[in-house]
């Protein structure tokens, strides 16, 4: 019906999918965009799906990335979600507002955050975003782990940097 939401559309945005910040470095480029789009996606091998929208720096950057960084956000790094999820690179340079050092393949790994890195092994085409199939390394850490996680819930009040 006209002016009635899908099925679909009520259900996702009841839900409380997970919220990540990723980062990626291209030479002496870096970026890092909030990320509601990711998931484990193979067990043995160990990879993972990270979902970027194509609208955004972070895409450009790790389309030529060998490896993205995945921070896993907690319910007390909402500042941390606004900085990734409000700004853009094509403004500001997130990482002057914020402690990080250098990770694999040079992506930021952001200072206090749990993490995990993967060597991009595929990519795949989702419509407005790209997927990017993520090799899990050995190195990361989930310190916070028993943390309540950051969800979208938790983000519904931030504006967007980018469209979707």
């Amino acid at each position: 019906m006209p002016g009635h939401p899908r099925p679909y559309d009520a259900l996702a945005a009841s839900v409380d999918s997970p919220m990540y910040v990723v980062t990626a470095a291209r030479g002496d480029e870096r970026a890092g965009c909030l990320v509601g789009f990711s998931v484990q996606c193979s067990i043995d091998p160990l990879h993972h799906l990270v979902c970027l929208s194509m609208a955004n720096v972070t895409w450009e950057v790790a389309c030529d990335a060998e490896w993205l960084v995945v921070h896993a956000l907690h319910e007390r790094d909402h500042e941390v979600a606004a900085l990734f999820g409000e700004l853009t690179e094509r403004e500001v340079d997130k990482f002057e507002h914020c402690r990080w050092s250098p990770g694999p393949g040079g992506a930021p790994v952001l200072e206090g955050c749990d993490w995990f890195a993967g060597r991009v092994v595929d990519r795949v085409d989702l419509g407005d975003h790209q997927g990017f199939v993520l090799a899990i390394g050995d190195e990361g850490s989930a310190a916070r782990a028993d943390e309540p996680p950051l969800g979208f819930q938790g983000v519904r009040d931030l504006e967007a940097g980018n469209p979707a």
